[in-house]
């Protein structure tokens, strides 16, 4: 007996790959009513074993169906079955669904998304001689002062990177950046 239903079974298998291979190269939609109706069935009890509603297992099978059509000629009787190449599609399309449904969809009034209001005129002004005062008085630095301030503050190097870098002690680093910025804060008092 189990070698009759082991025969009828290779016969069930060859017949979905060959469904599979009429929609994959004529677009056969007699072949895919078959398979939809063999088919469909199947996946919405396997999606339904997983918890999902049946607004989802609807959706999990039509989409399904879907990429079966698109996708029929990467089918590979020689690496898959129909129904193992099936329920894998089916499967990938429940995670991709569930992905999407889980995500948040974004509120237009969400603040993050209004754009700052643009600075006032005497804003600008400040901000364009606040920072020419800055450039001159990091210009008065020696040079040793302004490399460590360079690597540390505008590449946001470590410390310790940046002694590595300029081959000093961390020791020196940390008295070179503290008697840079005193002279910055003396510099730009004075600038004033």
């Amino acid at each position: 007996m189990s070698a009759i239903f082991a025969k009828n079974s290779d016969g069930a298998k060859r017949q979905m790959d060959h469904l599979l291979t009429a929609i994959a190269e004529r677009k056969d939609k007699d072949a895919f009513r078959q398979l939809f109706e063999t088919f469909a069935p199947r996946i919405r009890g396997f999606i339904g074993r997983q918890g999902q509603d049946s607004d989802m297992i609807e959706e999990v099978v039509q989409e399904t169906f879907i990429r079966v059509w698109n996708k029929a000629q990467l089918f590979d009787p020689e690496k898959a079955s129909a129904s193992t190449w099936l329920f894998a599609i089916a499967r990938n399309t429940r995670v991709d669904i569930f992905r999407k449904s889980g995500r948040p969809t974004p509120d237009a009034n969400d603040p993050t998304f209004v754009p700052d209001p643009e600075p006032s005129a005497d804003r600008l002004v400040s901000r364009a001689e606040e920072s020419h005062r800055l450039q001159k008085a990091l210009s008065l630095l020696p040079s040793d002062q302004q490399e460590v301030l360079r690597l540390a503050y505008f590449e946001e190097k470590a410390h310790a990177q940046v002694a590595e870098d300029l081959g000093i002690p961390l020791g020196t680093v940390k008295s070179r950046i503290r008697l840079a910025l005193g002279r910055i804060r003396s510099e730009l008092r004075d600038l004033r």
